[in-house]
């Protein structure tokens, strides 16, 4: 538990596995908890009442597209995220860093230089101002800007890129004003455990609020992340939250939470879903295939989605075909419904014991749909 403006409490143990309550400014979660991504301040194509009706209860908001658009100034006169979003739960805030990573940047030590996704005009943004964008924008939990390396990578540009991240990290704190938000540090060091171990105890030995395991889907093997994982989470305090950055498949969800991982977020649930990608027990499947079109049931039976209680796979293969906007809004709901269920299912099974079990037998499954 800690005394800053979050605190997490463990529920149960299984394992490395772990459940618990994350308190924040805006609102207590249970964990393991996973954030869609809501870039420019929304999940494309819903609003805040189909969030709840999913079971969201934190969002994720990218500092990057709304420092650029409408601007961080803005979004304080409209209330701050929250009230901007409409959205009273918890926010947290990535740095940018990852989608600066995208625009191919100019890294120094001062911070990154690129140019402007909206106009291409010299954007220039340090660990300092990502922090006060942030700190402006009021999320409940802010990350620092970390240095991003896409792997495999040689040893000499992953340590670089930690060593620079942690030499940032110093800076993100010395900048922060605002002690009613947390702020997260990041661990980086790519596959290496040994990186990765000396990343994450000089990070918590910096005092952050809790931490980002940051460097990972980014072309790693599903082996190599899992043994970075490992190596990060041990050398972690026990106490504080663990959010892995950029997870949002089945079996990478549930390998994290398998050790000890707690926060996540991805955008691969609503960006499968605008492409008519469906996320299913059995396998994940395109709603587009010629099989479904008069197919009445839904996507899945079992699912408790407004989608899968209303609309027959006929139909909705009808809307993506027909090129609806409804379409991507009706599958965005049951692919946000599909991944947060499996992370109640997880919190439960952690809370009776069985979550190894569970585990296998989901990814098992799966497996088992996709040979069919």
């Amino acid at each position: 538990m800690t005394d800053g403006p979050v605190s997490w409490t463990a529920t149960a143990t299984d394992g490395e596995a772990r459940a618990g309550k994350l308190s924040t400014p805006h609102g207590t979660i249970s964990t393991p908890a996973f954030m869609p991504v809501g870039t420019r301040g929304t999940v494309r194509g819903l609003d805040v009442a189909d969030l709840r009706s999913v079971g969201v209860e934190i969002l994720l908001a990218n500092t990057y597209h709304l420092m650029e658009r409408p601007g961080a100034d803005t979004i304080v006169e409209l209330g701050e995220l929250h009230g901007f979003m409409a959205w009273d739960g918890p926010v947290l805030t990535d740095s940018g860093g990852y989608q600066v990573w995208s625009l191919s940047p100019k890294v120094s030590e001062e911070g990154v230089v690129f140019k402007s996704s909206y106009d291409g005009s010299k954007v220039v943004l340090s660990p300092e101002r990502a922090v006060q964008v942030q700190e402006k924008l009021g999320a409940d939990i802010a990350m620092v800007l970390d240095v991003l390396v896409g792997l495999p990578a040689p040893t000499t540009d992953v340590t670089g890129a930690m060593e620079r991240t942690l030499r940032w990290s110093e800076r993100a704190l010395g900048a922060r004003r605002r002690y009613d938000r947390a702020l997260f540090g990041v661990v980086q060091g790519g596959t290496d455990p040994g990186l990765r171990t000396r990343s994450a105890r000089e990070t918590a030995a910096l005092g952050f609020d809790g931490f980002g395991i940051g460097g990972l889907s980014v072309g790693e093997s599903p082996e190599e992340r899992d043994r970075a994982l490992e190596a990060t989470i041990r050398a972690l305090p026990e106490g504080k939250p663990r959010y892995v950055m950029g997870i949002g498949d089945a079996q990478g969800l549930l390998a994290a939470v398998a050790r000890g991982a707690d926060m996540f977020d991805c955008v691969l649930p609503t960006r499968l879903a605008r492409h008519g990608k469906v996320l299913h027990p059995d396998g994940d499947f395109s709603i587009k295939r010629t099989e479904w079109s008069r197919e009445p049931g839904p996507i899945d039976s079992a699912c408790d989605c407004s989608t899968c209680a209303r609309y027959g796979r006929g139909y909705l293969r009808h809307l993506f075909n027909t090129r609806e906007t409804l379409g991507p809004r009706l599958l965005t709901i049951h692919n946000l419904r599909y991944t947060l269920r499996l992370i109640e299912t997880a919190r439960r099974s952690i809370a009776a014991g069985d979550f190894e079990s569970l585990a296998c037998a989901i990814v098992e499954r799966r497996a088992a749909g996709r040979q069919r």
